[in-house]
């Protein structure tokens, strides 16, 4: 169950928020957008697709939730395989191997248009948009265009993690639910139960998963664990293997490349940090540990290559390790 949020079925991201869109539903004040807002990571678009699904008509299971539906429901399977006609989604387009920056104007364009239309095989069209966040200026406005219109039997939910950054205009427009993190028991319980890990494994990801439940179910696939493996010993070993750095470089190629960058950098930073909290010389680990948050954002900002990236990091570590004998 670590596939895209459209995949799954078994993740109850908020009961509160399940229940709450419920009772707006059956008592008939079911608002036309609603505002998910909470950190990145904890199920806000699982919930989108759980509530779209029920608004599209596929037969509820609740053995998966308040909102759940069978994976075999006909709805279901048009949503996954993304052909669903009353359904529209607007994420950031992948162009050229590279996913783009924002959500454009002229897929925003695309909300009146879809609304305008009656639903064709369900009783209410939705749209979900995927980040908010990432709306240009120009796409906020034509999305505030929706808002302050309301489409008959049409149910938008935008997706944000930083609702703060939102128009005003939006958010005064829209029902909110919010997300809070997990507590750490519960990821464990979520990792165990929907992977091979167990115990101590399980506790672990879900303490690198900081309350996350889709950030857990990222890490404990087998290739983000043996990320941290190697992150994990390239911290702690004295000595570098040049060759092992120079094929990992080597898989940093393209969209797939920029994501396994990115997930290595990641835990080679948590890596870091835990180093940071567990030496005598904490100051000079902490202070790589701030140098090592920054590189990602910068490398995707100005198109660093990543392994040129990936060696200036390590040659970093070295000299944090020879400095405090580490």
């Amino acid at each position: 169950m670590t596939g895209a949020p459209r995949d799954r079925f078994d993740l109850v991201p908020s009961l509160d928020a399940e229940l709450a869109f419920l009772d707006a539903l059956d008592r008939g004040r079911l608002h036309h957008a609603w505002l998910l807002c909470g950190p990145e990571g904890l199920g806000k678009a699982t919930f989108a697709y759980r509530a779209a699904r029920r608004l599209l008509g596929a037969q509820p299971d609740a053995t998966r939730g308040p909102l759940g539906a069978s994976p075999g429901d006909p709805v279901s399977q048009l949503i996954s395989a993304q052909s669903h006609p009353d359904l529209l989604v607007l994420e950031r387009l992948s162009e050229g191997g590279k996913v783009k920056k924002s959500i454009s104007v002229d897929q925003a364009r695309d909300l009146p248009e879809f609304f305008s239309k009656s639903p064709s095989q369900a009783a209410y069209r939705v749209a979900i948009v995927d980040a908010a966040d990432d709306l240009n200026p120009n796409a906020a406005n034509a999305l505030l265009k929706t808002l302050e219109e309301p489409p008959e039997r049409g149910v938008l939910f935008l997706i944000t993690h930083a609702p703060g950054r939102l128009l005003a205009t939006i958010r005064s427009r829209c029902r909110r639910l919010a997300f809070a993190p997990w507590d750490e028991a519960a990821v464990a319980a979520l990792v165990a139960r929907q992977t091979d890990l167990e115990g101590d494994e399980a506790a672990r990801i879900a303490g690198m998963a900081r309350g996350s439940p889709g950030a857990a179910l990222s890490l404990a696939t087998e290739a983000n664990l043996a990320l941290d493996r190697l992150a994990r010993r390239w911290v702690e070993d004295p000595a570098l293997d040049r060759a092992e750095q120079m094929a990992m470089s080597d898989t940093f190629r393209g969209a797939d490349g920029q994501a396994r960058f990115e997930a290595l950098m990641d835990r080679l930073t948590a890596a870091v940090k835990a180093r940071s909290l567990q030496t005598g010389d904490g100051a000079a680990w902490a202070d790589l540990w701030t140098r090592l948050s920054d590189l990602p954002d910068r490398t995707a900002a100005v198109n660093l290559d990543r392994a040129d990236v990936l060696s200036g990091a390590l040659a970093d570590l070295a000299r944090v390790k020879a400095r405090t004998g580490g």
